[in-house]
């Protein structure tokens, strides 16, 4: 399944368009984009006709948030996807490194492999924020306007033959990344408020596209890109699965059982010695609202 619109599903049954509805029996909000779907009646995309959805195949992997961290009600975004692709500006807007973290918590807890993209470089140095996941050795791109025709070919490269999910705050350049790998996607790009720092929202809703195939490779990949947002709630997400996110802190010189909240930390000094303060307030911070969730 490609799309969602209004009750109506976009759905490609080899490589044929067609628009489809869902079996009331399935229930509310039990297909999302990403799926694998059996479809019943028409199913010769002919305009004007109408396939139903009458099974969801089941899912290899599912990306979630929850409104808040208060709230341990989930929302799937995407199923089926392989790779999560965390577009981050380094300038208008500035980093939000916080953003980023939570990013990689959802990404880790649904078992996909994490893709920093750092856009805006014609804009402000990548240097600090690439410094601050190098021990993750988390795989980063770092990208800049014009798009260099070099690291284009870097990305599409990253993404071929996988399925891949966009996700950002608004204004950092989603859409321009999606229009430069897939020139007929024609997605809307907006403009960031210079007062509040923030973009405006310019996809409504998650979409699937296919990656063009590269020349001599077999490999076909797809993009699905979501609306941009400004908070990524984690009430879903257990606490040890919060730590296990940030595995460059939490294997360091603490006592059995430490919280990471109390004094006598282990973590402070570590942090301390080695610059990573940044990261060691941001567990800390998603730690505190785990507490107020519970």
């Amino acid at each position: 399944m490609v799309s969602v619109d209004r009750g109506r599903y976009g759905c490609l049954a080899d490589d044929r368009p067609l628009i489809a509805m869902k079996a009331r029996e399935l229930g509310r909000n039990s297909v999302v984009v990403g799926d694998r779907v059996a479809l019943a009646g028409d199913t010769s995309g002919a305009e004007g006709t109408l396939a139903r959805i009458v099974r969801v195949e089941p899912r290899t992997s599912v990306l979630r948030r929850s409104a808040d961290d208060t709230d341990p009600m989930e929302r799937i975004i995407v199923a089926n996807a392989q790779q999560l692709v965390i577009v981050c500006a380094l300038a208008e807007p500035p980093p939000r490194v916080r953003f980023v973290d939570r990013c990689l918590v959802a990404a880790y807890d649904a078992g996909l492999d994490p893709l920093l993209v750092l856009t805006k470089a014609d804009l402000a140095s990548p240097r600090k924020v690439r410094a601050l996941y190098s021990p993750l050795s988390l795989p980063m791109l770092t990208t800049r306007r014009p798009l260099p025709p070099r690291t284009l070919s870097r990305l599409r490269s990253a993404l071929a033959g996988r399925v891949s999910v966009l996700i950002g705050q608004s204004g950092v350049g989603k859409s321009t990344l999606v229009n430069a790998l897939i020139p007929d996607a024609d997605r809307a790009v907006g403009a960031v408020n210079p007062v509040t720092g923030r973009g405006r929202h310019t996809s409504s809703s998650a979409v699937a596209l296919p990656l063009p195939a590269r020349p001599r490779r077999d490999e076909r990949g797809w993009l699905i890109d979501t609306p941009g947002v400004r908070g990524f709630g984690l009430g879903h997400v257990s606490e040890q699965r919060v730590i296990e996110a940030f595995g460059d802190l939490v294997t360091r010189d603490c006592p059995p059982g430490c919280d990471h909240l109390s004094p006598g930390c282990g973590l402070d000094e570590w942090a301390r010695e080695r610059h990573a303060e940044a990261r060691l307030d941001s567990l800390r911070r998603l730690l505190r609202s785990r507490e107020a969730a519970d």
